[in-house]
């Protein structure tokens, strides 16, 4: 939008709204009212889409079920911090989905337990 500009103009209005809706700053699209910031606007959400969506894929990376599968931390802050391409990611674990070694592991009770309680109180005023 700012290429629209004549001058040293830095604000304007138009009647004819163009462009896609999820990178147009609300004055824009609603108003018609475009100033340098609609740019800045369109660019900010732009700049949210590439981190967020890098960030959800080393995300989805860190949680995969095997341990083998996931990067270590000098893995994580070199993929976070530079431009290459990332694996694709392995199903992610769940806390339902175990091997059978480690089901007989976690249905073996202890032989000894604490019973952990816990005192609620309510504060009232006279």
């Amino acid at each position: 939008m700012a290429r629209t500009f004549v001058g040293d103009q830095t604000v304007g209005n138009t009647n004819r709204v163009v462009g896609t809706y999820g990178y147009m700053a609300l004055e824009y699209a609603f108003r018609g009212q475009f100033s340098t910031k609609s740019d800045v606007f369109g660019f900010g959400i732009m700049i949210l889409e590439i981190e967020v969506l890098r960030c959800i894929h080393v995300g989805l990376l860190c949680v995969q079920q095997r341990p083998v599968d996931r990067p270590n931390m000098p893995s994580v802050i070199l993929m976070l911090g530079n431009d290459s391409e990332l694996p694709e990611p392995k199903p992610p674990g769940y806390f339902t989905e175990t091997d059978s070694q480690e089901r007989v592991h976690i249905s073996r009770k202890p032989d000894s337990f604490s019973k952990n309680t816990i005192t609620m109180a309510e504060v009232e005023g006279r």
